[in-house]
């Protein structure tokens, strides 16, 4: 059984299913990724490019960051 979960985790996930994911917007998102945003951060999972215009995220790299963020805050 753990490695149907390992498996669902390394899905990619497009920009919708993050911003459902995270509850961020498309510009939230795009933001975190810029370095000259003032809402950059460096530890938001980098996209995977799938084409020539298209980029999802890993799931289990989604997971992560939010994981840590919750470790942030508490």
């Amino acid at each position: 059984m753990a490695s149907s979960t390992a498996q669902t985790q390394d899905r990619f996930q497009r920009r919708p299913m993050v911003e459902a994911m995270t509850g961020l917007s498309r510009s939230s998102i795009y933001a975190k990724m810029d370095p000259r945003s003032p809402h950059h951060d460096p530890d938001f999972p980098k996209p995977v490019r799938l084409g020539k215009r298209a980029v999802a995220w890993r799931e289990s790299d989604i997971l992560a960051w939010m994981n840590g963020r919750e470790n942030t805050a508490a």
